[in-house]
């Protein structure tokens, strides 16, 4: 029993001896120098731990665990306004696209409406990206009204509707087009 009492005395001395070694909790006024000093720079170096810690009254590698602690918060803080900004930008990009998804679904409803226009007048309107061009002299029209191959439609007059007679290449500028499309 003499062992075990002399083993538990000597854990409780270096419980109480360690208690007491602990470091101090910094006050007020040692913790705003400490912000202050961090914020003019974010790295510690050997010369300037040694100033604040005579600074400050508390041994140097306080100083250093305070700016390493600091220096983690610092860069979640930092990595959470970033993940922040990011997340921002991903809703304000997927409302775009939504946007955007939406104005093609109506752009295409106006482009059906203005291909049923062309049908009703005998205009048949042929689609680049579906089917291969016919080989008939056609006129693509873009906006500007010049006659380059960039809009991806073509529009041909069929006067007799497959009577053996050569299909006519209707010239449509870009306000007729655009008439068109509101009629």
């Amino acid at each position: 029993m003499d062992l075990f009492q002399t083993q538990t005395q000597s854990h409780k001395n270096s419980y109480y001896n360690s208690k007491h070694n602990k470091k101090k909790r910094l006050n007020e006024d040692q913790v705003r120098l400490l912000e202050r000093s961090f914020t003019f720079d974010k790295k510690l170096e050997p010369e300037r731990k040694l100033q604040l810690a005579d600074l400050l009254g508390i041994p140097p590698r306080q100083v250093a665990v305070w700016y390493q602690n600091k220096r983690a918060r610092w860069r979640a803080q930092t990595l959470e306004l970033d993940c922040s900004a990011l997340q921002l930008k991903l809703e304000t990009a997927l409302a775009e696209k939504r946007q955007l998804e939406g104005d093609i679904e109506m752009l295409r409803g106006e482009l059906e409406m203005a291909r049923q226009s062309l049908f009703a007048v005998g205009v048949s309107v042929v689609d680049h990206q579906k089917a291969h061009p016919p080989p008939t002299t056609v006129c693509s029209v873009s906006e500007g009204g010049s006659s380059s191959g960039s809009f991806g439609y073509q529009y041909v007059i069929d006067h007799d509707h497959g009577h053996g007679h050569e299909d006519q290449v209707l010239q449509m500028d870009h306000e007729l087009f655009a008439s068109l499309i509101d009629w």
